[in-house]
């Protein structure tokens, strides 16, 4: 008792400051990486501000070519529904769709079955290829965009041939239908005018919005390509898409696994197959353990006392008592002529000692070598004391 109040107290625990020692690089890594996605947030959010909106006087926006439109007479609303916009379609009205992207395919199929004999124009600012299908039918685009943002025209649509060389460089298209092809990229049209299969209207296809916004519209041929595409018809529609549209809306309740991308099943798989991996990686065993030398010598005493901590803080007195009969009967086995293989048989080993002692009973030997665990401490004491006199007896000359 008195040998473990003065020896000092150890714990495998680790402190607060080896903690911090050892996650500080990982919490510095994660502190960086949020302030990294919050700075390209807000950088992001920043430029793209009010995006083709004809409002907007940033440089993503479209407030200078609204301007010179109204100059010369042509009146621009902007509309967010596409109630709005099919509501205001007519001959003498050019509706621009500045996202059509954003558009659900219930939505596309319906403009377009309202702008197809309407006799007006309809200019697509960069539509997709899944929506040009739906939009435009018979009109398809290339996967692989154009190098080159600033292009020629190549082509007899009065319109491009007296703006010359604009940034119409985006997405490149494809059709069998009778149409202009403008501002080719590796064959393939940036610019498409296709015109209505009855009356005077047509449909527009713009590989890129560049021509439309503020900080462009200075360069090249934009400003005339821009303002004569949206300023043919006296009124001008500009419809921004909304996801807050009543008709984006899908008639069937989509659920959270639909609104993931198609990748997300083959994403995850992979994931964990890596972690699995890594796991059969990390716990691999290659042949048997290897001893390793420790850096420090211990003394046995050291050991002893730490273990007969660990039995007392457990309450382990039968494992305890167990370790001092098992070592005591190896110890005695070769003393009394018993193979150290049958030490720990009795009825091998308690004949030999009272041979050997001349006058203990086996009964008592019994209960001293293989007897029950102690009750309490000061038993298992006692047990100690008495199984040290007799090996001491034994040993006796």
């Amino acid at each position: 008792m008195t040998t473990e109040a003065t020896l000092p107290s150890t714990s495998a625990s680790p402190t607060a400051r080896q903690v911090w020692t050892r996650a500080r690089g990982i919490v510095l890594a994660l502190v960086l990486l949020i302030a990294a996605a919050v700075a390209i947030a807000v950088v992001r959010s920043d430029t793209h501000h009010g995006e083709l909106d004809p409002r907007s006087a940033d440089p993503y926006g479209s407030r200078a070519v609204a301007e010179l439109l109204a100059d010369r007479g042509v009146d621009t609303r902007v509309v967010a529904t596409l109630d709005e916009a099919v509501a205001a379609v007519s001959p003498d009205t050019t509706l621009l769709v500045a996202v059509p992207d954003l558009l659900t395919e219930t939505q596309q199929t319906r403009l377009h079955s309202a702008t197809a004999d309407a006799g007006g124009r309809t200019v697509l600012v960069a539509p997709g290829g899944a929506s040009v299908e739906r939009l435009v039918p018979g009109v398809t685009a290339d996967p692989a965009t154009s190098l080159d943002s600033t292009l020629s025209p190549a082509c007899d649509l009065p319109a491009a041939r007296r703006a010359g060389t604009a940034d119409t460089g985006g997405i490149r298209y494809a059709t069998h239908l009778t149409a202009d092809t403008c501002y080719p990229s590796e064959r393939l049209a940036t610019l498409l005018r296709v015109p209505a299969p009855s009356g005077n209207g047509d449909t527009v296809l713009l590989g890129a919005p560049d021509i439309l916004l503020n900080d462009r519209l200075d360069e090249h041929g934009n400003a005339s390509l821009a303002l004569q595409l949206l300023g043919s018809r006296p009124h001008l529609v500009w419809y921004l898409p909304s996801l807050a549209d009543a008709s984006a809306v899908p008639e069937d309740e989509r659920g959270f696994f639909d609104l993931l991308p198609s990748g997300w099943l083959w994403g995850t798989l992979q994931l964990f197959v890596a972690a699995a991996l890594a796991a059969l990686w990390r716990a691999r065993r290659l042949g048997p353990l290897v001893p390793e030398r420790l850096p420090v010598a211990i003394r046995a005493s050291e050991t002893v006392e730490g273990r007969a901590r660990l039995y007392r803080k457990a309450n382990a007195r039968d494992r305890a008592a167990t370790a001092l009969r098992s070592t005591t009967r190896t110890r005695l086995a070769p003393l009394v002529g018993v193979p150290v293989t049958r030490a720990h048989t009795p009825e091998a080993l308690l004949p030999a000692l009272s041979a050997h002692l001349q006058g203990d009973g086996q009964s008592s030997l019994h209960a001293l070598l293989f007897g029950p665990p102690p009750d309490d401490d000061a038993a298992l004491v006692s047990l100690a004391d008495r199984l040290d006199a007799l090996e001491r007896e034994v040993r006796r000359p």
